[in-house]
């Protein structure tokens, strides 16, 4: 009978064992799917970089040759970066009976994987939400539900632009996920740095954000908090031109007949073409950006 237990690297079983800062991550964005290369493995180095100067261990999550892994060696890092099949957490199980070679973990397969590891922070770029027209269509990511469900906190810059934004802050409403700015009164909007929806909550430390964490955990909450943090103003795009960018890129998704999980990775491939790169900068600002914060607080909470 196989074995379909997840397999955790040593360097990040030792760090839980020991109480050691953990911050997990996904590998959607270092994949294919994610960044164009060579900017997918920019932003692994970027990212677990910035995890490691805070002296926390960086525990990526992806399934290979039809295991579940929370943490890869330096070695592994091309498999990662090439092609690969996304992964939430619906296909999750799926991708372990059918041993899938290269499995790109999302949001919601990442926090599952996390959460099953004991690690309590997680670091992404921008989270799915509630599509434009989904009350039509129905689609709305399991993001939602997965950081609803696992507890996790998740450190994020919002949810991605061309979302419908409104919605996804009254679905996470309505999932009771509490939903904290770290330094700013609005929703951020991924590679936008100031956008124009309230989020229900600010703080301006790790400490206090820390706080509301433990908080939670003390009222016996084991669903997620949701961090959203905004990309760094000097990489920040402007909101009027990405607006545009963005209804071109969904209607051109319209028209070429993109539906379901290939959506998000079209769309941002249509962005990066017409910003000329400028979204791809921003996207590796905020993705490391986050994992810096994610490494802050990680490192708080175990002290």
């Amino acid at each position: 009978m196989k074995n379909f237990k997840i397999k955790i690297s040593d360097e990040v079983e030792n760090a839980l064992r020991d109480r050691r800062p953990v911050v997990a991550l996904e590998s959607t964005i270092f994949s294919h799917l994610g960044l164009p290369s060579p900017s997918n493995f920019e932003a692994l180095t970027r990212c677990t970089n910035a995890i490691r100067r805070l002296n926390a261990v960086p525990a990526i999550t992806v399934v290979l040759d039809g295991v579940a892994r929370v943490g890869v060696d330096e070695s592994e890092w091309p498999k990662i970066c090439g092609p690969a099949t996304k992964v939430g957490e619906r296909e999750l199980g799926l991708a372990l009976a059918q041993g899938l070679e290269v499995g790109a973990t999302t949001v919601s397969s990442s926090l599952l994987l996390a959460a099953r590891a004991g690690i309590r922070v997680f670091s992404t770029g921008g989270i799915g939400g509630v599509h434009r027209g989904a009350e039509v269509s129905g689609d709305i990511s399991s993001d939602l539900g997965a950081i609803a469900s696992h507890n996790v906190v998740t450190v994020c810059a919002g949810a991605k632009s061309f979302l419908d934004l409104p919605r996804t802050l009254e679905y996470l409403e309505t999932l009771s996920v509490p939903v904290i700015g770290f330094g700013c009164d609005y929703f951020p909007e991924f590679t936008v740095h100031q956008g124009e929806i309230p989020i229900p909550a600010r703080v301006e430390t790790i400490k206090e954000l820390a706080d509301v964490v433990r908080a939670n955990e003390s009222l016996g909450r084991t669903g997620g908090i949701l961090t959203c943090v905004p990309v760094p103003e000097n990489d920040g795009l402007f909101k009027l031109f990405m607006d545009d960018v963005t209804e071109m890129a969904i209607k051109d998704a319209a028209a070429k007949g993109v539906t379901g999980s290939a959506v998000t990775p079209h769309i941002l491939k249509f962005i990066a073409f017409a910003t000329q790169e400028a979204s791809v900068k921003a996207n590796l600002s905020l993705a490391e950006n986050n994992a810096n914060i994610a490494a802050q607080l990680a490192v708080e909470l175990t002290g």
